[in-house]
Formats: C-alpha cells, sequence, structure tokens
C-alpha cells in the first residue's frame, strides 16, 4: 500500500524500519489500541538537507496545515528540570512562556538544548517525533493536531517522515490534548 501526499509517497512504516529511529521503531511494534492502528502509520524518505518545516514543506508541496512540530521543552524550578514534548502545527507556535510552564509548573520554561534532546529521545534533531519519546515525559499535543485527517510529523531520523492520522497522536502514552497549547502565527 503506497499513500500520496504532496509529491511524497508513503508506505506503512513498520515496512521500512530502516527510515525509523530505534526507539520510534520500538514504540511502533508496541503501538497502543486505540481508534488508529499501526497499519495507519506511514513512512516516506525525504532528502535529510531538507527535513526543517519550511523547506520540506515546500520542497514536497505538504502545506503547512497537515505539517507538524515536535519540540522539547525544559521546564525549571530551582535546581528541578522537567522535560516535555509538544506538538503543535506548522501553522502555529508553542505557548512554552505562557501555557507549558504553568502545566510543568515551571518558573522558567525554555527549548531544551539540542545535545539534551537528542541524547535522552535518541532521536536525530530536527526529526524528534512524539512517537517513542520518554514514557515519563508529559506529552502536549494541540487539539489542532488531531483535526487533521492526515498529518506529518518526524520519524527519529532527518531522512524521513511519518504520515499518520492527527487523531492517533492522542493515545499515545502520556498525551495530554489541549487548547491552549498552540498559538496561531
Amino acid at each position: 500500500m503506497t499513500t500520496s501526499i504532496g509529491t511524497l509517497q508513503a508506505v506503512p512504516a513498520l515496512d521500512r524500519p530502516d527510515l525509523l529511529a530505534p526507539p520510534v521503531l520500538a514504540a511502533l511494534n508496541a503501538w497502543p489500541s486505540g481508534k488508529v492502528g499501526v497499519d495507519e502509520v506511514l513512512v516516506a524518505e525525504i532528502d535529510p538537507d531538507l527535513a526543517d518545516t519550511a523547506a520540506f514543506c515546500e520542497r514536497y508541496e505538504v502545506g503547512l496545515e497537515v505539517s507538524a512540530n515536535c519540540v522539547v521543552v525544559a521546564g525549571r524550578r530551582g535546581e528541578n528540570t522537567t522535560l516535555a514534548a509538544c506538538v503543535i502545527l506548522a501553522t502555529t507556535r508553542a505557548d512554552v512562556n505562557g501555557f507549558v510552564r504553568k502545566r510543568l509548573d515551571a518558573r522558567k520554561a525554555s527549548f531544551a538544548p539540542m545535545d539534551t534532546a537528542v541524547e535522552l529521545t535518541g532521536m536525530e534533531y530536527g526529526g524528534i517525533t512524539p512517537i517513542g519519546l520518554p514514557a515519563d515525559w508529559p506529552l502536549l499535543v494541540d487539539q489542532r493536531v488531531l483535526g487533521a485527517d492526515a498529518v506529518i510529523i518526524g520519524s527519529g531520523v532527518r531522512r524521513s517522515k511519518i504520515l499518520l492520522p492527527g487523531r492517533a497522536l492522542a493515545d499515545l502514552p502520556g498525551a495530554e490534548v489541549t487548547a491552549e497549547l498552540g498559538i496561531l502565527v
């Protein structure tokens, strides 16, 4: 089975484990039972130099409204740091200093340092995805993402993207769906 979105050709993700970071493959092999089956999770190979959202969408003719970003955020209060992931559509930005900071009960919140995000997720920077994240992290998902029939997210590596129904993200471990995360840009 092959599905097209923009100029991409996507196939079932488990048919191409070479296009997935190890934690993503492990999570897909243990896919949660929910409304979306693992067979609806597809992967498409891309040029790794075009993994960043704007370049990806332009080259592969994919709208920003179906492209979702996963960002790792660090909330700090005193000596304690709490990490979380936020998933928002590319047409929005995460309210890190408002909603996320309050949700993490932090005095300060910011994007996690690249080295920290890469080390703790086991994924490549620019390819971090909500599938396969550390189980103890909150996964904050903007409700607009769930409204997308199909959404494109990272695959854990820069050389591919995952395509799945937006509603599938609500079934991931630690997922918290909220209307307060994404701010329209």
